[in-house]
């Protein structure tokens, strides 16, 4: 017995060391090769110019237009699902008869599964025919409908772990809430929704995080051209976006203009670094508070 629980230790030691180092290679590819980038770029140009031109005659690598699309089309999106996720979550979770929790939430689950490939043509072919028919001056390719979409992509991560959330504030709290007089919507939005905003605001940042990687959907539906702006009605175009678009083979391994991948990879990293710390401060400081 004690040669068997050995044994499953070390698997799941190997399992745990093949992920760590796999991390610190990944890590070690994008600063490695970014030092190279900045040997060459100013990194204040690089965090300050405004235009982003690498493959250009005239070559410019401010970074900011592919943020701005990169947060454009997030906001968008967190502003499409964060509202519905959790509207639906506080259902299923307070309103919604046992039997049909049961079966809707596999099947919003099933938004998930679906390839992003498919997004990006259902937001290119029916969600900007729709916005054109109510704003005529939006472009063919924009940041809302690639917003939008991504938004609908998401809502399943936000609603399932916003139900989670829900689900596991203890009981005494809502027969509290109901002893003392409060309605059900009372108890959903000013006991609950509070009691679980640590794992609410945890979906939130993962859905961030999800949106800001997203590749298919804005480079279907976004377009290709880099500009600082917040307009969500013209073209614009997402760090992903200009790293698919560069690594297609057009460029010539190891020139300038292919290490600015990795300028821009590292640039993508940082961000979800950040936003899976902020994640795991916001969890911990809003526990310390409900407890």
């Amino acid at each position: 017995m004690k040669l068997r629980e050995k044994f499953i230790e070390s698997v799941l030691f190997l399992c745990g060391t093949i992920g760590v180092l796999t991390t610190l290679g990944i890590v070690y590819v994008l600063f490695s090769e970014s030092f190279d980038f900045f040997t060459k770029v100013s990194i204040v140009d690089f965090l300050t110019d405004t235009q982003w031109t690498p493959l250009f005659s005239e070559k410019h690598f401010g970074i900011l237009p592919l943020i701005s699309g990169t947060l454009l089309t997030t906001f968008i999106a967190i502003l499409v699902a964060l509202p519905i996720g959790l509207t639906i979550a506080i259902y299923l979770n307070e309103y919604a008869p046992k039997k049909l929790r049961l079966y809707v939430k596999p099947v919003l689950e099933i938004l998930g599964a679906i390839p992003t490939v498919v997004y990006g043509y259902f937001a290119l072919m029916v969600v900007t025919p729709i916005l054109q028919n109510i704003f005529p001056s939006m472009a063919g390719f924009n940041a809302m409908s690639a917003g939008i979409v991504m938004g609908i992509m998401i809502l399943p991560l936000i609603s399932s772990l916003s139900e989670d959330a829900l689900f596991s504030v203890p009981k005494s709290l809502r027969e509290a809430s109901y002893g003392m007089g409060a309605t059900r919507f009372q108890t959903s939005f000013k006991v609950l929704v509070p009691a679980a905003s640590s794992g609410i605001m945890v979906s939130v940042i993962l859905g961030i995080s999800r949106a800001i990687g997203e590749t298919m959907i804005v480079a279907i539906a976004a377009g290709q051209q880099p500009r600082l702006t917040l307009n969500p009605m013209v073209p614009v175009e997402t760090i992903t976006t200009y790293i698919v678009q560069v690594s297609m083979g057009d460029v010539a391994r190891g020139s300038l203009e292919y290490q600015t991948i990795f300028a821009a990879g590292i640039t993508l990293f940082l961000f979800t670094f950040l936003l899976n710390n902020l994640s795991f401060w916001i969890k911990k400081r809003f526990q310390e508070k409900y407890e």
